[in-house]
């Protein structure tokens, strides 16, 4: 496969491509090779004074950086999944790319945040709402497997003498990355971690789960799961790319992610829970539900009746959902154990062999799953609504992309954390189901607050304030 490598064989390769397909201001793409990168330790570069940027980490498997914003989409209400799909077809349209014979990982992305819920529950009237969805084809983006690497800018060109200035803005960033020398903070090897031992959160969430399991244990739901937000102040300023390069050696198998609105706003974790992965005609997705920690009590999840009901309620809520979208699956008769740092899960993926669905289609008709909400998933919803005092955001939403050839990739957003001015909101939730006791499920979730919240204090300084 042979790529062009001078600025005169890029900049004509650009022109032919706006040349062929030239409309009212296109969006014109082109992607370049560059050795020897790391996107997350190279955002900062691409980054450089914009406001919005993005990372999915699953090196070294496939890492994407993104920044900037050539073309976005912003919406509060209903019908987000529908509309949001039909940006990204309206934009792909308008997209033209000079570099089409490349691999899957440097294709061109839109990526995709989304809320838990459709409408914004009256616990944040008075602060900045969240969009329904976040929709952005980013200006950059630095792709990356295993060290091989492709940088791609896309940006609105509406005439001949816009090209050669697009292609010497991607050939200087190019020399710009390659040229940078980076050095990986250090690993500390012990680490001042942070005990969430507020005796707010934990009083007001027995409260919450007294309810909750009065409601199983009724039969008024088969499940329901329950989060609790937990907020700490920060001394000075915090940067969540240093909190997710240590996850890299503590959450090895989960994808990092950040989705930063502006340099004093992120959303930020390590999620252990794929909504769906699609490539060609195939689609894969996870039940994950049943946590114990890691260590030989692990493996009594394989035999708990109660996890085991737990966890075959969102295989077959999933199987269900799917079924009825035309798609029959095919998975394992038996879960597996799946071990995200010091958390073990029971994990049943399951695979589907697509038709004619879009890939938002599909996220709207698994979102949410009862690994993040409850059964029945109507009544559960109106319970979370009642019994959670905060709004969940971004907590437990897809958050993902979608590229050119319509492969896309989607994660439950758990393990996650929320940064504003000097506040961070961690979240973590437990399911319910009969059998649930409160000490068991108030264990369950200090242990999911501490995946972030060690890493945290290992990097700043708290004002000693935690509610």
């Amino acid at each position: 496969m042979k790529f062009q490598s001078t600025f005169s064989e890029i900049l004509q390769a650009s022109i032919r491509s706006w040349t062929s397909r030239r409309v009212d201001e296109c969006i014109l793409s082109f992607a370049l090779p560059i050795e020897g990168v790391d996107p997350l330790f190279q955002i900062p570069l691409i980054s450089n004074h914009q406001q919005f940027s993005f990372l999915w980490d699953l090196a070294p498997d496939l890492c994407i950086a993104a920044a900037g914003k050539c073309q976005s989409f912003e919406l509060l209400g209903q019908r987000r999944f529908e509309l949001a799909q039909r940006f990204t077809d309206e934009t792909f349209n308008r997209l033209i790319d000079g570099s089409p014979n490349i691999p899957y990982q440097a294709k061109a992305r839109i990526l995709y945040a989304f809320t838990f819920f459709e409408q914004t529950s009256e616990f944040i009237r008075d602060e900045e709402i969240a969009p329904a969805v976040q929709a952005v084809l980013p200006s950059w983006q630095l792709t990356s497997i295993n060290g091989s690497g492709w940088l791609r800018l896309n940006a609105v060109v509406a005439q001949e003498a816009d090209v050669r200035d697009f292609v010497e803005k991607l050939w200087l960033m190019r020399e710009k990355l390659t040229q940078f020398t980076y050095q990986k903070p250090s690993q500390q090897e012990s680490f001042n971690a942070l005990t969430l031992d507020s005796k707010e959160w934990e009083r007001n969430y027995k409260l919450a789960l007294g309810k909750g399991i009065e409601l199983v244990e009724t039969k008024q739901l088969k499940k329901l799961v329950l989060a609790v937000k937990q907020s700490i102040d920060v001394k000075k300023p915090f940067d969540p790319l240093n909190v997710l390069n240590t996850l890299r050696n503590y959450q090895k198998d989960s994808c990092r992610f950040l989705w930063q609105r502006s340099k004093d706003e992120s959303f930020f974790g390590a999620s252990p829970e794929r909504l769906l992965s699609l490539r060609q005609d195939r689609m894969i997705t996870d039940a994950l539900a049943g946590t114990a920690m890691k260590g030989p009590q692990a493996n009594d999840l394989l035999s708990s009746d109660k996890d085991l009901r737990e966890h075959n309620l969102v295989v077959t809520s999933i199987r269900d959902v799917l079924l009825d979208l035309g798609l029959s699956p095919k998975r394992f008769s038996k879960p597996c154990l799946a071990q995200h740092g010091n958390i073990v899960h029971l994990h049943t993926p399951m695979t589907f062999k697509l038709r004619d669905q879009s890939p938002l289609q599909l996220v709207d008709a698994l979102h949410p799953t009862p690994a993040v909400a409850g059964l029945p998933r109507t009544n559960a919803l109106n319970w979370l609504r009642t019994l959670e005092p905060f709004d969940r955001g971004s907590y437990a939403a897809p958050i993902g992309w979608i590229d050119t050839d319509h492969n896309a990739e989607f994660r439950v957003a758990i393990r996650c954390g929320y940064f504003r001015g000097t506040k961070i909101d961690l979240f973590a939730g437990a399911g319910l189901v009969k059998g649930s006791t409160i000490e068991g499920e108030l264990e369950e979730v200090r242990l999911k607050f501490a995946v972030l919240a060690d890493q945290i204090s290992s990097q700043t300084q708290f004002s000693g304030k935690i509610f």
